[in-house]
């Protein structure tokens, strides 16, 4: 009855602590921890998560929207419009930035501020994040 029912345990505790600097709960399983000291290794050696990623699963595990935490993707030949008091603008999002009435531009930001003439979130402006439209 004093058998581990794992014999791998102790070594994985053992790879725990050298990997982590100090040894897990108690209830993880080893299969558990053996996954978790693989992708510790692996970040180590590549670099974890983007930035912008971490932030986003952290506002996720507080409770916000999966759609709203996650800031959407713009390819290539994606076309956006918005309409600013009366106008409506056209912006084309190419391989190296953004074309709106022929003009190229770096970012979505500065399309906000010519636009309107005040500092923006290019993609908040565009309707692409939950707080779009927030000032209009």
């Amino acid at each position: 009855m004093g058998r581990d029912p794992n014999p791998e345990r102790p070594a994985v505790l053992q790879n725990w602590e050298a990997v982590f600097g100090s040894l897990p709960p108690p209830y993880l399983s080893v299969p558990f921890m053996q996954k978790a000291i693989r992708y510790e290794l692996q970040c180590k050696a590549l670099g974890g998560l983007p930035a912008a990623m971490r932030r986003a699963l952290k506002q996720i595990s507080q409770g916000d929207d999966i759609a709203a935490a996650t800031p959407a993707k713009l390819s290539a030949g994606a076309h956006l419009v918005r309409e600013w008091n009366g106008r409506t603008y056209q912006v084309h999002v190419k391989e190296d930035g953004f074309e709106m009435d022929g003009k190229k531009w770096s970012s979505l930001s500065a399309i906000a501020k010519h636009i309107t003439g005040a500092t923006w979130s290019g993609p908040r402006f565009f309707g692409l994040n939950s707080r779009a439209g927030a000032r209009v």
